[in-house]
């Protein structure tokens, strides 16, 4: 099986308490992210492509979740690092109308059912963290 490096994001509003989601064409909703590229740290991966989906700067923060999966049709091992981030700068806006249907802010109870993958839900998110550090 290849192995597959994908990095996300989690960017939470407390105040409206809602999870920034994007739609991806044929593959439905996920947190904005993707394949961390060759040469190409987790979260330098996260920072990119949270801007090339929602047009968004970023900056992570911890690790809030370690995924894994095997994908036996594409023949992938998948390992999935997920950041808590916060917002830089920018105004929501779909510059890949080839990859990105929708950008939208998601209460908890409907992020929770897009991604039942993650155990305790959106609030285990609120309340993981693990450091991160890039050691060179």
């Amino acid at each position: 099986m290849e192995r597959v490096d994908v990095a996300y994001v989690f960017v939470f509003n407390e105040m409206e308490e809602k999870v920034l989601m994007v739609k991806n064409k044929g593959s439905g909703w996920s947190l904005p992210g993707g394949s961390v590229e060759k040469g190409e740290t987790f979260e330098q991966a996260a920072v990119r492509e949270s801007k090339e989906e929602t047009n968004l700067t970023i900056e992570t923060e911890n690790i809030v979740a370690v995924n894994e999966a095997f994908f036996k049709d594409k023949g992938h091992h998948a390992l999935f690092i997920t950041y808590k981030a916060k917002i830089l700068e920018g105004a929501i806006k779909i510059l890949h109308k080839d990859e990105i249907d929708e950008i939208k802010w998601l209460d908890i109870n409907t992020a929770n059912k897009l991604m039942p993958y993650h155990a305790g839900g959106i609030e285990s998110l609120l309340k993981s963290s693990a450091p991160y550090t890039f050691q060179g």
